[in-house]
């Protein structure tokens, strides 16, 4: 639904009385008030009241009236404010991001990836990752540096979000990857970004909780594993992830911060992983372990 701002432009001083006039008056919130200057070289400041669109006539009248009575002026000019969907104009403003051999970006913008670039495209809206995020951007750090040392032929990303990594891992591989998330609608978001991507008969999308479906069993033992999560699930799913670790497999972890990197490291080296590689990008831990 849209609103309606209501305004009147003034001096400084006068602006700022009447605001504190109309904060005054509306002192529950119950519309917001705002007095910012509009224009620094003339001095001139604006005056505005934001309501929704069914209360402008009532409310111009109500603070008209009470105005007139303070002295002070009170003829309003409109302003029509369409609803904005925030989240989404935010992430269409970001700019692509470039991790290794990746880049992550939205089908709008016009950045061109380079030759030795895999695409993923990923839409503004999304609540459950975009690539901007310093995990997600580690991860795919990390799997380009793993993928320059082997080739992988089985593969799981587990709390796959929007699916950023498993659809940049079948951009670089010709492979078979499960993608599991504990959200629906991430599982579905996921499932959606795979057709996007025209990826989707490589990647098979699975809502679950740990490593509680049969999914797993049917499409394992995996040689790569990415787990980008937090610090608590990740000690949760160390012993039930062992069973499903093929032999000299990687497995990728992230959602963590660095403080918590030697309690994850001991957690799975009791599942016979050992530590390769660690690797920091805006404060998020992300380590790469081999069986």
């Amino acid at each position: 639904m849209s609103q309606i701002r209501l305004f009147f432009s003034e001096d400084k001083d006068v602006a700022r009385t009447i605001g504190d006039l109309l904060f005054e008056r509306f002192d529950e919130g119950e519309f917001p008030v705002s007095v910012f200057e509009t224009n620094e070289d003339s001095g001139i400041w604006a005056v505005s009241l934001y309501v929704e669109t069914e209360d402008a006539d009532r409310v111009e009248t109500e603070v008209q009236e009470f105005l007139s009575l303070s002295g002070y002026p009170n003829t309003f000019e409109r302003e029509i404010i369409e609803e904005t969907d925030w989240v989404t104009k935010t992430l269409q403003d970001l700019a692509p991001v470039r991790a290794g051999r990746f880049i992550v970006h939205g089908s709008h913008d016009n950045d061109v990836p380079k030759s030795h670039e895999h695409s993923v495209i990923i839409d503004a809206g999304q609540a459950f990752g975009t690539g901007h995020h310093g995990t997600t951007a580690g991860c795919l750090d990390m799997l380009g540096e793993c993928l320059k040392r082997r080739n992988y032929n089985n593969a799981l990303d587990i709390g796959t979000g929007s699916g950023v990594l498993a659809i940049a891992l079948a951009k670089a591989l010709p492979i078979k990857i499960l993608a599991s998330d504990i959200d629906p609608i991430a599982t579905k978001t996921a499932s959606d970004n795979t057709r996007i991507n025209n990826v989707a008969s490589q990647i098979n999308c699975i809502t679950a909780t740990g490593f509680n479906h049969r999914g797993f069993a049917d499409a394992g033992p995996f040689d790569l594993i990415i787990a980008n999560i937090l610090a608590r699930p990740l000690q949760d799913l160390a012993h039930p992830m062992r069973a499903y670790l093929a032999p000299r497999a990687t497995v990728i972890l992230s959602g963590l911060l660095p403080h918590q990197k030697a309690r994850i490291c001991a957690t799975y080296r009791l599942q016979g992983l050992k530590l390769e590689k660690t690797h920091i990008r805006n404060g998020w831990l992300t380590l790469v372990l081999t069986k």
